[in-house]
């Protein structure tokens, strides 16, 4: 190990905020010390995760994934942890070897061994996870957070990860049928919302490694226990958007403004939010004056999108300034498509400007998408001709009209320019969420939905080869 280095103790870790400049070492009691080099997780004094280098027992030097607990629910999570890694040990199931443990006064460190080119499995691997889960309830286990980070596909196999969240119901027979189907329905709650299509084949092929936990499951009741679950993690995530955590970052929050930036962003929009109307008359506008001013912006070398909602007049300041800010909404709508897996550009930041809680002028920072609205990409006269010759993106319509009904989310505008197309993922992102809504009601829901689908269309003259051909798609 390096001893120009200095060497920390758990304690000064906890105390670290969010676990201080990297490498470290780390002294680990009788299992010598840690040389940390990244960090994986972090929950500032609680839970730091990171990959490491430690010399074992024989003298060799290991690359280890490391998980250190500090705080008040140290033990308690130390014990989970090695609790977890033991129940998939002994019931056979692939998982990282646990090399180290300990626990003491200062908190409890867990050394694992490292996956070296491990990956989260993809969308096209869904149905291999699914199997793989499938032989956890099978061994009478499950995850208490399932989700597709707590599995990594290393040489063609699936191994379970994060054994804190493992729990046992009797180890060695298959769950009950009830556990697995809630279990099963976390899992795909966590997808793009996309997959609940291929919810059959889903319970297909969990019941055919797991027949006894899969007895008695249906396809709609596996469908009501992804949307309980789907719902009940996507309002847990929208808290989040608005305050301190591993995700986004709270610069400011008081009576004169509000600013939340996602963390790994932070960084490089520093400067544009210190002074975001400099950047707006350096970059390309797109739109001036009027509710909003849109321009392309230029930061660190890289392209973002920022759009400043405007106050009018008196009149319009005394009308906004009691409500949330367009750009509030804007803001959680596209964390909503993100995590509901609904193309859109990624929103970054969120400056609100405020006189005593008061809204006034706010900003909003997304990422830049580059290409074609759908009206340049489809206004070309072999387009309105020939529908079929662009059979990618108008089945990518049909797609994202599928998207929103699933979700019983309306956009509010669907004008053309507010759809854009992805080469790489032959998809439309929607953006300018401005008024995009989630209903809760399906009666308002339809109304809704049929007002997105008749502007839509009217992005095209109605006697127009595409514009019948969407008409009879997105119905």
């Amino acid at each position: 190990m390096s001893a120009a280095l200095p060497v920390l103790r758990l304690a000064d870790l906890a105390r670290s905020g969010r676990g201080g400049v990297l490498p470290l070492e780390l002294a680990l009691a009788s299992a010598g010390v840690l040389r940390l080099e990244a960090w994986l997780r972090v929950l500032p004094g609680r839970r730091y995760v990171g990959r490491g280098v430690w010399r074992d027992a024989a003298g060799e030097r290991r690359q280890v994934l490391a998980k250190l607990l500090v705080g008040k629910k140290a033990a308690r999570q130390f014990a989970q942890e090695q609790n977890g890694a033991g129940l998939l040990a002994a019931q056979g199931l692939p998982t990282p070897t646990l090399l180290a443990a300990e626990c003491g006064a200062d908190g409890g460190w867990l050394l694992f061994e490292f996956l070296e080119n491990a990956r989260v499995p993809g969308v096209e691997s869904i149905d291999e996870a699914v199997r793989a889960i499938a032989r956890l309830h099978e061994r009478g286990l499950w995850q208490e957070d399932l989700h597709p980070d707590n599995l990594l596909a290393q040489d063609g196999q699936l191994c379970f990860v994060d054994g804190g969240g493992i729990r046992a119901e009797t180890p060695g027979q298959a769950l009950s049928p009830k556990r697995a189907l809630e279990n099963l329905g976390m899992f795909y709650a966590q997808w793009p919302i996309r997959m609940e299509a291929g919810l059959s084949g889903a319970l297909a092929s969990y019941c055919a490694q797991n027949p006894a936990s899969g007895a008695g499951m249906s396809v709609s009741a596996l469908q009501k226990a992804v949307t309980r679950q789907r719902r009940s993690r996507l309002r847990d995530w929208l808290k989040k958007i608005a305050r301190e955590c591993s995700s986004f970052c709270v610069r400011e929050k008081s009576a004169s403004g509000f600013c939340v930036v996602r963390r790994d962003a932070e960084k490089i929009l520093s400067p544009l939010l210190k002074n975001p109307d400099a950047f707006i008359n350096a970059g390309h506008l797109y739109k001036t004056g009027g509710a909003a001013t849109v321009a392309r912006v230029e930061v660190g070398g890289r392209t973002f999108v920022l759009k400043r909602y405007n106050i009018k007049h008196f009149r319009h300041a005394l009308s906004r300034c009691w409500r949330r800010s367009r750009a509030w909404r804007a803001w959680r709508e596209g964390n909503r498509l993100l995590a509901l897996g609904i193309p859109t550009a990624k929103p970054l930041a969120l400056v609100e400007r405020r006189w005593f809680w008061f809204s006034g002028v706010a900003y909003l920072v997304t990422e830049y998408l580059p290409g074609e609205d759908i009206l340049r990409r489809l206004q070309a006269e072999d387009a309105l001709a020939t529908p079929a010759a662009n059979v990618a993106e108008i089945a990518a319509v049909g797609a994202l009209f599928a998207d929103l009904l699933r979700a019983r989310l309306s956009h509010g505008d669907m004008k053309g320019h507010n759809l854009i197309w992805q080469e790489e993922e032959a998809c439309w992102a929607l953006i300018d969420l401005d008024a995009m809504r989630a209903h809760r009601q399906a009666a308002t829901f339809e109304r809704a939905h049929q007002r997105d689908c008749k502007r839509f269309l009217r992005n095209w003259p109605p006697d127009s080869p595409l514009s019948r051909y969407f008409s009879g798609l997105i119905k």
